[in-house]
This record gives C-alpha cells, sequence and structure tokens, in this order.
C-alpha cells in the first residue's frame, strides 16, 4: 500500500502493506456489517427461482416479469450519489438502520400485493433501500478498520455476499413451490438486524459535513483521472461479466448446447459464487504482497482465463471449472476496489465516493443480461464468451497501464 503520507491526487503503488489479516470477531461492527451483508443477496438471488409462479400469480409477459429484477437495480443506479451525499451529512448508522426498517418491510410487503403494480412500487423501494445497506456497509468498514485489516474485512464481506448469492436460490426454490408469495417473508430477517444495529453500532468518530453535490468534485479531486477510471471503470466491467457471461450466457449454453437440467445449471452457478467466496476471503493475505491494482488485474486476468476455458469447453464439467475460475477473479476484484478507494477519498466524502461505486455496479448488473441476450441471436452464446473472455483480458491491460 501507499504510504498515506503522499498528497492527495497523486499515489504511488508500491511496497507492501504489514499489519494483521485476521478477522476482528469481536467487533460490534463487524457483526452489523456481516449480517447486513447477508441480506443483501436476498433481493435477487431468493426471488429468481420463484419469477415463473410470480408470472402466473399476476399473468405478466416475460418483460414485466423481469421488471421484478431490474427495477431493484436501477433505483440504485440512480440514487446512490444522492444516498452517499446523505450518509456523508448525517451518518452511516442513521442511514443504515431505516434502510434495513425499509428492506424488510417493504419486500414483506410484497407477499400481499394486490396487483402487479403495487409489487413493482414496493420493488422500487426496496431497491433503494438495498442501496442504502450496500452503501452503509462498505463505508463502515472504511470508517472503522485500517490497512491489511481493512482488507481483510472487505474481503470477508464480498465473501459474505456471495454465499449468501449461493445458498438463497435454493431457499427460494423451495419457498417458491409452497407458495408464490412464500420468499417474501424471508425480508421479516431484516428486522432484528436492525434491532441489533440499534443496540450494537457505534457511529464513526468521523466528520460529517454539510455536503451539496458540487462536494463530488472532493471525491475526484482525491483520485487521478487514470485511478477513478480504474476503479470506477473496473467495478462496471466486473459485474458487466459476471451478470452477462456467468449469470446469462453460461446457463444457457448449458442449456441450449448440452441439455443441461436447471438444477445442474443452478450448480454451476453455484460453484462460480463458492469460488468468488474463497477468494475474496483471502484478500487481506494477499494484500501483505500485492497491492490493490495487482489485485484487481490479477482478477480480471483469472475472469478472461475463465471466460475463454468457458469457449472452448466441451462438457458441463468443463463449463463448470471455467465458472469457478471466473469467480475467483471476481473474488479479487471487487474488494480489493472498495479498499482503494476507502483508502485514499478523505473520510467525510468516502460515502460519496463509495455511492458512484454502487452506482457502477448497478448499471453493469441491469446492463449485462440485455446486452447479452440482445447480441446472443446474432452471435451465439459461445462466441459471446469467447468475446467476454477477450474483454476481461482487455481490462487488466488497461487496468495495468493506468496503475504505472
Amino acid at each position: 500500500m501507499v504510504d498515506a503520507s503522499l498528497s492527495v491526487g497523486h499515489h504511488l503503488r508500491v511496497g507492501f502493506r504489514r499489519g494483521d489479516a485476521t478477522l476482528p470477531w469481536n467487533s460490534p461492527t463487524l457483526r452489523v456489517v456481516f449480517a447486513s451483508t447477508l441480506l443483501a443477496p436476498l433481493g435477487i438471488a431468493l426471488i429468481s427461482p420463484g419469477l415463473p409462479v410470480i408470472q402466473a400469480q399476476f399473468s405478466l409477459t416475460d418483460a414485466e416479469t423481469s421488471l421484478i429484477l431490474s427495477s431493484y437495480f436501477l433505483t440504485g443506479i440512480v440514487l446512490s450519489p444522492f444516498i452517499g451525499l446523505l450518509e456523508d451529512r448525517i451518518g452511516r448508522r442513521a442511514v443504515l438502520i431505516p434502510s434495513l426498517l425499509v428492506f424488510s418491510l417493504t419486500g414483506a410487503a410484497i407477499a400481499y400485493a394486490p396487483s402487479y403494480s403495487v409489487a413493482l412500487g414496493l420493488r422500487i423501494v426496496q431497491g433503494t433501500a438495498a442501496a442504502g445497506i450496500f452503501i452503509s456497509t462498505v463505508t463502515l468498514i472504511g470508517d472503522t478498520f485500517e490497512g491489511v485489516e481493512r482488507t481483510s474485512v472487505l474481503g470477508a464481506n464480498t465473501a459474505v455476499l456471495s454465499t449468501g448469492a449461493a445458498i438463497f436460490p435454493i431457499l427460494g426454490g423451495v419457498l417458491a413451490a409452497t407458495s408464490w408469495n412464500a420468499p417474501f417473508f424471508v425480508y421479516l430477517l431484516g428486522i432484528p438486524v436492525a434491532l441489533l444495529a440499534y443496540i450494537a453500532l457505534d457511529e464513526p468518530s468521523v466528520e460529517h459535513g454539510t455536503h451539496s453535490f458540487g462536494s463530488f468534485r472532493q471525491v475526484f479531486d482525491a483520485l487521478t483521472p487514470s485511478e477513478a477510471l480504474l476503479l470506477y471503470g473496473s467495478a462496471f466491467m466486473i459485474e458487466l461479466l459476471l451478470f452477462g457471461a456467468v449469470f446469462t450466457a453460461i446457463p444457457f449454453q448449458l442449456s441450449t448446447g448440452f441439455g443441461v437440467r436447471p438444477v445442474e445449471i443452478g450448480l454451476v452457478v453455484t460453484a462460480a459464487l463458492i469460488a468468488s467466496a474463497v477468494a475474496a476471503s483471502q484478500a487481506g493475505r494477499l494484500a501483505k504482497h500485492l497491492s490493490d491494482e495487482m489485485l484487481i488485474i490479477s482478477g480480471f486476468a483469472f475472469a478472461g482465463v475463465g471466460l475463454l476455458f468457458a469457449w472452448r469447453a466441451g462438457s458441463p464439467t468443463m463449463l463448470g471449472l471455467a465458472s469457478v475460475v471466473f469467480g475467483a477473479g471476481w473474488g479479487l476484484v471487487l474488494p480489493s476496489i472498495d479498499d482503494e478507494v476507502s483508502e485514499f477519498v478523505p473520510v467525510e466524502f468516502r460515502a460519496e465516493a463509495l455511492s458512484l461505486r454502487n452506482s457502477t455496479t448497478f448499471l453493469g448488473r441491469t446492463i449485462a443480461p440485455i446486452l447479452f441476450t440482445a447480441l446472443a441471436p446474432f452471435w451465439g452464446y459461445r462466441l459471446l464468451l469467447l468475446v467476454a473472455g477477450a474483454v476481461g483480458f482487455a481490462s487488466g491491460l488497461v487496468g495495468w497501464i493506468l496503475s504505472r
């Protein structure tokens, strides 16, 4: 990591980082953050298996059904900067606790929605609250921990996210088999998490100012143009590849190319998410030997290799192994981005900086399925995997150039 004495806006990333890579399990902040992060995958992973029964319940078209998922991300793209600005003004705790309650109550209320339009409106509000949870948890980590310990916590936080995303589709499928609205009651778990945050979470000792949107200039003043492009561009690109290639192209390729059943496709996706959790959990140890930039570049290299293997895969097993390689790359990239932003952006603007990261990741997640399914009739999913692999390598190369 860099010497903190270097001037803001010009960062030489050389040398190793020192510190303890173990997790501070006795920290109340850590427990609140992990519990909150575990709720995040409920927004998509829990609901996705039940989309067919939701479609039947409200007599929806495929496009209308897809809005149940995409509307959850769309609000995060637009409103994340507002949430980050609010958080830097009034504090992390004041945003996280209401976000947890709104996320929980609006999600559970969908179970009683009398119409599709009401359900969609509740999902939009829930997605806004989810953005508040995402931004608050990562910002709290940046405020509370430093050095390698922060990298370890960010990596573990990503591992929690990936583990939840791997497990919740199974739970969602089981519940949706009993009733279309049964999965939505799981969102009530957010209420005890909000209570835990209210009791155990202390507001970090950081200065809160009366910021306006002009303060976003301070975020970019803290990062050189190449650093901003590296960090926010990487956040967008890795999510585009994850949701486009692993969550869209590979499942379709398994189904149409190899006749694989949905349950087995789910196992492939789960394997990728488990690999990302394992890789992310090692971020702290790796950070003692590699800079954040090198971890980001290495992550894209893994992603590129995995997608090229997927292009060449001649069996479902090989596609599954390719997904695992990609998942490991994704697990390296995201916590390294958050660590780098937390390190170099002044603490009073940290939530705004991380809210921009949240917007770019949500944008990548929203665009990816649309882009890949639009190109598939012309190129086919196999060729798309080749192109995605090339994009992964190109992203790593651009990252290497920008970090020099």
